[in-house]
């Protein structure tokens, strides 16, 4: 025997938001008139208690078995009304919600009439639906307690740590030889004027030290299949031809024939085919550059270690987590040819000279002219190179901030240095760095505004010393600035495997080559892939504080359905009819969330646990296989015929 539809509407006032322009009582009165429909109220907040017990006790005075509430947006409160008819003992899908403020009240606050008219036909619209809506069954998926951290800099490690000292089991992958990433490449950190290493040293301890991480270097992902809960990861572990026999005694160093640009310092020195960036790089063994190698043997015959072997292959490994945390970080702008760089070899970037103020770098923290290993008696720093522009419209954030410091540090180390500053604006925001510019400005540091429409000009006139030419709108005049040293603050860019790792991961990217979050706003950490989450600069451009900061919250987010040990399941999701389905792979193509894919018959088959409900997929099948549970065709249909005036109700 088919069930009586039993439907209760409750129209919100939400305070004036609503009641303000629609009158609420004539929108009961008409709703209650609906087959169907055995009561209908209007309320003052149905979000409040108050409100919420109203729907209880209706449920279970009036028998009710589907409910509408007509209010705000249902991004706002649609879980909390589901959880309302839940509590009362009617299935949570037996609910519908209808937008009156954002949809209504709100855009036509100037003619309450016609809204009031347009309320009545959202509520008969919602009406038409929730009788057609049939109950639907959440699911629960089991969560194994570890996780994936792509990325071995300051960011990575710091996730790696924070899940970690909670106990779950973490897996770091580097795709470098070398755990630190770009803060193992920098000088001094902005503010504290720390030593980059100092910072660096003790989380690398922590790191080496604890029992719940295992650390990959020189290692790519290679697949990536799965979902929340059940990741699967097949790593691809390349050779680095020396095992942990290597004592660093460094007479392979001293045999290697071949001299390659050392990548580490930015070009400016060479390395040899088997290297160590610098001292204190972990893992503290040599690693050899497979691409450059000879394989003349001669560190396998200096080394008494037997640590050498020319001989290794790749290895693949497959593991199992339950959450991913992508912290890949980003690339340094390469400005060639764009003020005089690559022509002029005086003119370097803004990491070279974080290189060559290092003490482990190439000049032992010396700063020099690398055309003559002279100190400069004049240096221009020209910011925003690479960004703000055009082609990257976005402002990179800490170049400022970090020319700052590093002017401030060269005019304390060489007082009688010229130094002067081109900017476009400068945005040393922050704790403490606009008090930087205003340090910088009383040290005696020259700053010219320049205008991006009119950008300096860098010549080298018979051949002789670099002059830049900048028009300053505040002076209304053009200066010319005779220089040894030139420095180009470069934009952070995404890394250059970015699309190919977002590909795999199942993770959008902005126009701009970061990764997605979810929601800028109130989900900022998470991705559209369940269970993968973002810190630092793989997101966006951020400095090192920033870094930290989104590494504990992706640490924390991501120890969320470890620690519950399960996830449930939204049953609204696609179906596939395999009766009709043509295997044409539409679908596939179409989905966001690699949740669709051809079985091995050929025929769709969705994984539910990665489907949003999304209806992409149903909305481009050519033979209509597809349904989505809760907006299903007919469902969508009544809804039309209902604020067309026809059909029921």
């Amino acid at each position: 025997m088919e069930e009586e539809l039993r439907v209760g509407c409750y129209i919100c006032h939400c305070g004036l938001n609503i009641a303000g322009v629609i009158d609420v009582e004539k929108v009961a009165e008409a709703t209650g008139k609906l087959p169907g429909v055995v009561v209908a109220r209007h309320y003052v907040y149905m979000c409040s208690e108050p409100g919420q017990e109203l729907i209880k006790k209706d449920i279970k005075d009036y028998h009710l078995n589907r409910v509408v509430v007509a209010s705000c947006s249902p991004q706002m409160h649609e879980s909390t009304f589901r959880s309302v008819v839940e509590e009362a003992g009617l299935n949570r899908y037996l609910f519908e919600m209808a937008n009156l403020r954002e949809q209504c009240s709100w855009a036509h606050a100037n003619n309450p009439v016609k809204a009031t008219e347009k309320a009545k036909d959202i509520l008969r619209m919602a009406v038409a639906k929730v009788r057609l809506l049939q109950p639907l069954e959440k699911r629960e998926v089991q969560v194994k307690p570890a996780t994936l951290i792509v990325g071995g800099g300051v960011t990575g490690i710091q996730a790696a740590l924070e899940l970690a000292n909670r106990g779950f089991s973490t897996y770091l992958v580097e795709k470098s030889p070398y755990l630190g990433g770009r803060v193992a490449q920098l000088n001094r950190v902005i503010l504290t004027n720390e030593r980059a290493s100092e910072i660096l040293k003790p989380k690398l301890n922590a790191l080496t030290g604890n029992p719940n991480i295992e650390i990959f270097t020189n290692t790519e992902i290679e697949e990536v299949g799965g979902y929340i809960g059940n990741f699967e990861i097949k790593l691809k572990i390349l050779p680095r031809f020396v095992n942990q026999n290597c004592n660093l005694c460094g007479k392979c160093l001293e045999v290697c024939p071949v001299e390659v640009p050392d990548e580490f310092n930015f070009g400016l020195n060479n390395r040899k085919a088997i290297y160590i960036p610098y001292s204190e790089a972990v893992p503290r063994i040599l690693t050899i550059d497979e691409a450059n190698c000879t394989r003349c043997g001669k560190c396998i015959r200096v080394c008494k270690q037997d640590a050498i072997s020319l001989d290794s292959k790749p290895q693949s490994k497959n593991i199992t987590v339950g959450t991913i945390i992508l912290a890949t970080g980003y690339d340094p702008y390469l400005p060639q040819g764009e003020y005089g760089f690559g022509e002029y070899e005086d003119v370097i970037t803004q990491f070279q000279l974080e290189r060559m103020l290092s003490k482990n770098g190439p000049t032992s923290g010396r700063l020099v002219k690398p055309s003559k290993g002279q100190v400069p008696k004049n240096v221009v720093f020209i910011l925003c190179v690479g960004s703000r522009n055009p082609q990257r419209q976005y402002c990179s954030r800490v170049c400022c901030s970090v020319a700052l410091k590093n002017a401030m540090l060269i005019k304390k180390e060489y007082p009688e240095t010229q130094i002067s500053i081109l900017y476009r604006d400068i945005r040393s925001f922050g704790k403490g760095q606009e008090e930087l510019y205003g340090e910088a400005r009383l040290a005696g540091i020259n700053f010219f505004r320049y205008s991006p429409d009119n950008p300096p000009k860098v010549s080298k006139p018979n051949n002789s010393q670099i002059q830049v030419e900048v028009y300053d709108p505040t002076l209304g005049m053009t200066i010319e600035i005779p220089t040894d040293l030139l420095i180009l603050a470069e934009a952070m860019t995404p890394r250059k495997d970015s699309a190919e790792l977002g590909s795999k991961m199942g993770v959008t990217r902005t126009p701009d080559g970061f990764f997605r979050e979810a929601h800028p706003k109130l989900r900022p950490l998470d991705t559209n892939s369940e269970g993968i989450y973002l810190a630092g600069a793989a997101q966006f451009p951020k400095d090192i504080t920033e870094c930290i900061v989104q590494a504990c919250g992706a640490a924390s987010r991501a120890s969320i359905p470890m620690s519950k040990g399960k996830v449930d399941v939204e049953p609204i999701v696609a179906s596939v009819n395999e009766d009709l389905c043509i295997e044409c792979g539409t679908c596939q193509s179409i989905c966001p969330y690699g949740a669709i894919k051809k079985g091995e018959g050929g025929k769709a088959q969705v994984t539910e646990i990665l489907c949003k409900g999304c209806g992409a997929c149903a909305a481009s099948c050519p033979a209509r296989a597809i349904t989505i549970f809760h907006f299903t065709d007919e469902q969508i249909l009544a809804q039309s015929l209902a604020a067309l005036g026809r059909g029921e109700p």
